[in-house]
């Protein structure tokens, strides 16, 4: 499920902090995850025909992509154009504490989104270390949130 980006803030703000629970249970296990995918393919079988390599991705990636359109904070938008999140994303050193929850969750579709397209994208955001960071800023926001509720 994907929700609107005319109305994403309002959906996403009205999240409690136990709706991203399941999202912010995967923090230990990325954390303990040392292979985020096995790569297959790529190679020419006897009859001559060349399999393309593809990724498969590891349990937890599976895992991740069920909660994020679950939740949902998956956003309907124009994501390849999104030259912001483009910036962000590429930035090593960015601090993901100082963008709200709409960006991350922006972020989050935008990486999940273009994985369709360029298979191993999300599995990259993984091993980058990107998806931790984005999901540790958005365990500190809505703790946050969740003390106050």
């Amino acid at each position: 499920m994907m929700i609107d980006e005319k109305n994403c803030k309002s959906k996403i703000d009205a999240l409690m902090y136990q709706d991203w629970q399941p999202l912010l249970a995967l923090i230990p296990e990325i954390e303990n995850t040392s292979k985020f995918c096995e790569w297959c393919g790529g190679d020419k079988n006897k009859e001559g025909v060349i399999t393309f390599p593809y990724s498969v991705p590891a349990p937890i990636v599976s895992k991740f992509l069920e909660i994020v359109y679950a939740i949902p904070i998956i956003i309907n938008f124009d994501w390849g154009s999104w030259d912001e999140g483009r910036k962000i994303a590429s930035d090593e050193g960015f601090d993901f504490n100082t963008i709200d929850l709409v960006t991350k969750c922006k972020l989050i579709t935008a990486i999940v989104r273009n994985d369709r397209f360029c298979d191993g994208a999300l599995v990259s955001a993984f091993e980058s270390g990107l998806i931790l960071k984005i999901l540790k800023s958005i365990e500190k926001e809505v703790s946050t949130k969740g003390k106050a509720d």
